[in-house]
């Protein structure tokens, strides 16, 4: 597995590679590999929520004395006796700027009180199933745009049809931070593609393994990890190993990953990913973010020229 040919045309994918599949459950990850693209402060040092001005307003600022964040797309924010605030798209901030989002959308449909910086402050990525819906509804001011989607959302998992997304993100925390640990992050380690079932869920790459870092958890657990926590996919449940040796062990276990990654290959081939077209957002420096929406995959992208340094894209009809 050597290529990633799911970015769209314009994007130059060619020093990539692809990992060992890893699986749990549902959900199954595929490291990516890659170079790494210097000067982009990574999100837990580079970039601090510093208030909610009123309902579907939201400050970010970038603290670091150089480099520039990237705002990890869908990026959410939770506190206790407060109201629940996601972004709808990704951004650049500048070293010691301060970015308004107005187009911001609450989360936490009948909770009042405002998000205000704190040191112990952590965010989530919103669930795949609702981000091509928020995708869309980037530069639209409403702070309760998300509230349908999100209802509909806790009514296909058997919850209450409310636009309360903590329904998910907080109380099935425990079982969703599973994930983090059930599957390994490796050294070196900058993207991931998400499979939930056999079915490409998301592609996911950072400019640099420690933004990744800084984004796993969000994602692993929270972006992907409803939908494969929710599955209907059996667990699949492996025939236990039988070689006689520690040669014969390594062997049997070597052949198991090889049948994974051919799995993982036809899931990829079957996949229908069309890598769209890029729409120019907004610049910085030499960086351009765009939004790609084909009408089956959406997400955001930077790039410096042809050379990929950030990318968040997902199946839209999830």
């Amino acid at each position: 597995m050597n290529a990633l040919d799911m970015l769209p045309r314009a994007v130059d994918g060619s020093g990539y590679r692809l990992g060992q599949p890893q699986r749990a459950g549902a959900l199954t990850m595929v490291p990516v590999f890659g170079p790494a693209y210097p000067g982009i402060v990574p999100p837990r040092h580079g970039l601090k929520l510093g208030r909610v001005v009123t309902y579907g307003q939201v400050e970010l600022a970038n603290p670091a004395a150089s480099g520039v964040a990237i705002v990890p797309l869908h990026v959410g924010y939770i506190q206790d006796a407060a109201q629940n605030h996601a972004l709808c798209r990704s951004a650049f901030i500048a070293a010691g700027q301060t970015l308004r989002f107005e187009d911001a959308c609450c989360v936490q449909e009948s909770q009042g009180g405002y998000l205000a910086g704190r040191d112990d402050q952590w965010f989530f990525v919103l669930p795949v199933e609702l981000r091509a819906a928020a995708l869309r509804l980037r530069t639209t001011a409403n702070f309760s745009k998300l509230w349908g989607d999100i209802a509909t959302f806790n009514r296909r998992y058997g919850l209450p049809a409310r636009g309360h997304l903590e329904q998910v993100l907080t109380r099935q925390r425990a079982g969703l931070t599973q994930y983090q640990s059930r599957l390994e992050r490796l050294d070196g380690q900058l993207g991931a593609l998400f499979f939930v079932g056999d079915t490409l869920a998301g592609v996911e790459i950072a400019p640099d393994p420690e933004y990744f870092a800084d984004v796993w958890t969000a994602l692993v657990c929270f972006a992907y990890g409803p939908a494969a926590w929710f599955s209907a996919a059996p667990e699949r449940a492996e025939a236990p190993l039988r070689a006689g040796s520690v040669d014969g062990l390594r062997a049997e276990l070597a052949g198991r990953r090889r049948d994974r990654a051919d799995e993982v290959r036809g899931w990829l081939a079957a996949a229908p990913w069309p890598p769209g077209e890029l729409v120019e957002e907004e610049q910085y420096l030499g960086l351009r973010l765009s939004t790609v929406d084909s009408g089956t995959v959406a997400g955001q992208v930077v790039t410096d020229g042809e050379r990929l340094v950030y990318a968040s894209l997902f199946a839209a009809a999830a």
